[in-house]
C-alpha cells in the first residue's frame, strides 16, 4: 500500500494548530467498540463505519488502542509487528481508509505505540531465543545470567506488575526481564538499534496520515543501571505510584522522548505524543511534558481521586500549578480501559482502588458520573472519554471466571485482573444478538438489559446520558471561557461544594462560566452570579435553579451530586 500523508483538514488552519491544548478525545478500544464483519470481535472497518457518531457526539480527536499484529497475550499490548494489521482487526488498507475518512469528518487519529516490551513472538525476540546467549538480538532485551550456585535464581528481585516474577528462564538457562506477562520481554533501551526501531516505527504511522500517538509505559522504558535489587520482596507492587522504583520514571527516559519530538516536528499539523506514566507526583509527571518532549501526559491522579470536594480540589490545583512552568496543558481523564468504569466505582464507598467487582448502587453512581463529568469538562486543558461512558454504562461486575480474559486475573499477587468488566462490547442497538456490536456475537458476555443503555435508546431523549454528553461537548465548543486557560478562581462555596469562575481565554469577549459541583448526598444553598444555566447534570436541577441565576444572581439550591453550568453576565 502507498504510505501518504492524510489531507489535512480546515483544522489544520494557523489558528489551530494548539488543537490539543483543550481537545476531547474519545478512546477506541478496538476489540469492543464495533465489529464489522461478524466474528464476535471489534475490527477497524467496524470503527470506520461508526465514525459519525464520533463527529456527531462532538469529540475532537479518536485514540485507538492496539491493532498491530498480536498474539493477544495482553489484549494487543504485546506487539508482534507495530508495521502490520492483525488479521483479526483487517488490514493496512482498512487503517488508512479509517485515517481518510476521519479527517474528511474533522476527527484527528491518536494510535497507541508501545515501546516498552515487545511480544515474544517479535522476530528479534524469537531470534534470540533461537540463536541463544550471546546473540547480539538478546542485546536488545534484557538477557542476564541467574543467580544461586546453578542460575537457578531471578537476577534480581523484581516483580511483575501482573503478579509473580518479572523474569522468566529459558531452556539455556539465561533468565529474560518483562514487567509485565512472560509473553512481553522488555525491549533493553540503552541499545541503539531500539531507538532506530522506534523512530522509524512513529515515521511509518505517521506517513500513514496519523495525528499522534498514546505512548504506553511512557514511564517504564529505562531501567536502573545495573538492575539493581529493590529490596522488597512483599508488598512489593504496593509501591507503585508511591517510591521511586529502579524500572520506572528514570531520568534517562527524557532523552528518548526529545529524540521523539524532533520526529513529530518534522510533520505539519501539529502531530502530538500523549505520555502513560505513572509518576509518584504530579511535579514528576509534568517532566514528560517539557516544551522539547511530549504533549501531553495522563494524569492519573485525578482519576484515582473519588467523588468528594475536599479530596478533588488539591488535586485540581496541584495538576494545574505542575503544568503550568512547562507551558503544558493539564488533562483529565475518569475512566479507561484498565479501570472500573467510573459509574461504578462511584457507586461504592471509597477506598476500594480502581478495579472493583461490586456493582454498589447503581442508581447513585449514574447520577454520580454525571455530575462528575461534567465537573471535568469544566477544567481547563484536555479531557479523555472512554468509549461507552457516554451512554452511562456501568462495569460488567458479574462476568463469570471462566470467560475472563484479563492476563492478570490468572496471576497472584499483582493486578487485580479485573479489567474485562470495562472491556465488554458497548450496545448500539435496542435488540439484536448483541445490541448492534456485530451480527456474530460479541467477545465478552453482555449482561442481559445491555439494549436499554444503547446508542439507539438514548438518542433523542433529553434526559439520557448520552444527550448530556453531547450537549456538554456543544457547549465546551461554543463558550470561549471552556477549554482556554491554565487555571480556575475558586468561589467560596460551603464544604463539599466546587464551585469555581473562569475567564474567556486570551482576554476576549464574552460572558464569564461558572461551574458548581455538589458532591455531598444532600441539597445545599449556595450562591451564584447573575447568569443563565447552561446545563446541569441533574434534569431537575434546570428549572430551579436556572429560574433564580436568571433572575438576577444569588442564592440558590444545589441538589446532591449535581453539577450545573452558568454562562454568568457579569463579566
Amino acid at each position: 500500500m502507498t504510505q501518504h500523508l492524510a489531507a489535512r483538514t480546515a483544522a489544520d488552519s494557523a489558528d489551530a494548530l494548539d488543537w490539543w491544548r483543550d481537545a476531547v478525545i474519545y478512546q477506541v478500544y478496538p476489540r469492543s467498540f464495533a465489529d464489522g464483519d461478524g466474528d464476535g470481535t471489534g475490527d477497524l472497518p467496524g470503527i470506520r463505519a461508526r465514525l459519525p457518531y464520533l463527529a456527531g457526539l462532538g469529540v475532537d480527536a479518536v485514540w485507538l488502542s492496539p491493532f498491530y499484529a498480536s498474539p493477544q497475550a495482553d489484549g494487543g499490548y504485546d506487539v508482534a509487528d507495530y508495521r502490520a494489521i492483525d488479521p483479526a482487526y483487517g488490514t493496512l488498507h482498512d487503517a488508512d481508509a479509517l485515517i481518510r475518512d476521519a479527517h474528511e469528518l474533522g476527527l484527528r487519529i491518536i494510535v497507541d505505540v508501545v515501546p516498552n516490551h515487545s511480544s515474544d513472538r517479535h522476530e528479534w525476540f524469537r531470534r534470540a531465543l533461537r540463536e541463544g546467549p550471546g546473540s547480539p538480538l538478546r542485546a536488545r532485551y534484557h538477557f542476564r545470567p541467574g543467580k544461586g550456585a546453578n542460575g537457578e535464581l531471578p537476577p534480581n528481585d523484581w516483580e511483575s506488575i501482573f503478579g509473580g516474577p518479572a523474569w522468566t528462564r529459558c531452556p539455556d538457562g539465561e533468565w529474560y526481564l518483562h514487567l509485565f506477562a512472560p509473553e512481553q520481554p522488555d525491549f533493553d533501551w540503552d541499545h541503539p538499534a531500539v531507538a532506530d526501531e522506534f523512530r522509524s516505527i512513529l515515521r511509518f504511522w505517521l506517513d500513514m496520515g496519523v495525528d499522534g500517538f498514546r505512548v504506553d509505559v511512557a514511564h517504564g522504558l529505562v531501567k536502573a543501571a545495573g538492575l539493581p535489587d529493590i529490596g522488597v520482596v512483599d508488598d512489593q507492587l504496593k509501591l507503585l505510584g508511591n517510591a521511586p522504583m529502579p524500572f520506572f520514571d528514570q531520568d534517562g527516559v527524557h532523552d528518548i522522548y526529545r529524540s521523539w519530538r524532533r520526529v513529530l516536528d518534522e510533520y505539519p499539523g501539529r502531530r502530538i505524543a500523549v505520555a502513560e506514566a505513572w509518576t509518584p507526583t504530579v511535579e514528576r509527571t509534568a517532566n514528560y511534558v517539557r516544551p522539547d518532549e511530549l504533549h501531553q501526559a495522563f494524569n492519573f491522579q485525578y482519576l484515582g481521586t473519588y467523588w468528594d470536594a475536599a479530596e478533588l480540589r488539591p488535586v485540581i490545583d496541584a495538576s494545574l500549578a505542575a503544568m503550568r512552568p512547562v507551558g503544558a496543558p493539564a488533562t483529565w481523564v475518569l475512566s479507561n480501559h484498565d479501570v472500573t468504569r467510573h459509574t461504578t466505582r462511584f457507586a461504592n464507598p471509597p477506598g476500594l482502588g480502581t478495579q472493583l467487582r461490586s456493582a454498589g448502587d447503581p442508581a447513585l453512581g449514574l447520577r454520580r458520573a454525571r455530575a462528575a463529568t461534567l465537573l471535568m469538562l469544566a477544567l481547563p486543558g484536555s479531557a479523555y472519554l472512554y468509549q461507552g461512558e457516554e451512554l452511562g454504562l456501568p462495569d460488567v461486575t458479574d462476568l463469570p471466571d471462566e470467560v475472563r480474559q484479563d492476563p492478570a486475573f490468572a496471576r497472584g499477587a499483582g493486578q487485580d485482573g479485573f479489567r474485562d468488566g470495562c472491556r465488554v462490547p458497548i450496545p448500539w442497538t435496542v435488540a439484536g444478538r448483541s445490541y448492534g456490536f456485530g451480527a456474530g456475537g460479541s467477545w465478552l458476555p453482555q449482561p442481559a438489559g445491555w439494549g436499554e443503555l444503547s446508542v439507539e435508546a438514548q438518542s433523542g431523549d433529553p434526559g439520557s446520558t448520552l444527550e448530556l454528553y453531547r450537549a456538554a461537548l456543544a457547549v465546551r465548543r461554543e463558550h470561549p471561557a471552556l477549554g482556554a486557560g491554565d487555571g480556575v478562581e475558586w468561589l467560596a462555596a460551603p464544604e463539599g461544594v466546587l464551585l469555581f469562575r473562569r475567564e474567556p481565554g486570551g482576554g476576549g469577549a464574552g460572558a464569564a462560566f461558572v461551574c458548581a459541583a455538589n458532591t455531598t448526598g444532600a441539597p445545599v444553598r449556595i450562591t451564584v452570579p447573575a447568569g443563565r444555566v447552561l446545563l446541569a447534570s441533574t434534569e431537575a436541577v434546570g428549572g430551579a435553579v436556572g429560574a433564580v441565576g436568571a433572575a438576577a444572581g444569588g442564592v440558590v439550591e444545589l441538589p446532591g451530586d449535581t453539577t450545573v453550568w452558568w454562562s454568568a453576565e457579569d463579566a
